[in-house]
């Protein structure tokens, strides 16, 4: 049988992201051409627009948009549908986009706006680390 991995939906060309356009990798494509592909975003199943206002984790923890707003249910409502999706393909691996508030396994914006990063993790790839789900490094 082959492998079910998930991949975040922009990866793969999705036109996801918070502008409305994708990173789509070519690379990760390639390396996927043998095996079940699961796209996802947890930011669409959290219920969240395309385009959307970008957000960013905060210090205390919750995801705020540009303009202020908490939108932190609906990333953790999309950490949850993600794990619950991939749970359901039998998928137990994960190629994310970095940099993310969901999707960031290494990286994830400072929460200032200002274009700064800081080491840290997306809600959602936490999640999924912390439920046993690997996540495959394409940086």
């Amino acid at each position: 049988m082959k492998e079910v991995i998930a991949v975040s939906a922009c990866l793969l060309g999705y036109n996801c992201k918070y502008n409305g356009n994708n990173n789509l990798n070519p690379k990760i494509v390639d390396y996927l051409i043998d095996k079940i592909v699961l796209p996802i975003c947890p930011e669409k199943l959290g219920g969240l627009t395309t385009p959307r206002i970008p957000s960013e984790i905060q210090t205390d923890g919750r995801i705020l948009n540009a303009n202020g707003q908490d939108v932190t249910n609906c990333f953790l409502r999309g950490q949850l549908l993600t794990y619950e999706t991939m749970k359901q393909h039998q998928a137990k691996k994960v190629i994310l986009k970095d940099g993310s508030p969901s999707c960031g396994y290494t990286y994830v914006y400072d929460g200032s706006f200002t274009n700064t990063r800081m080491h840290g993790m997306g809600v959602t790839a936490k999640y999924l680390l912390q439920n046993g789900v690997t996540i495959l490094d394409w940086q």
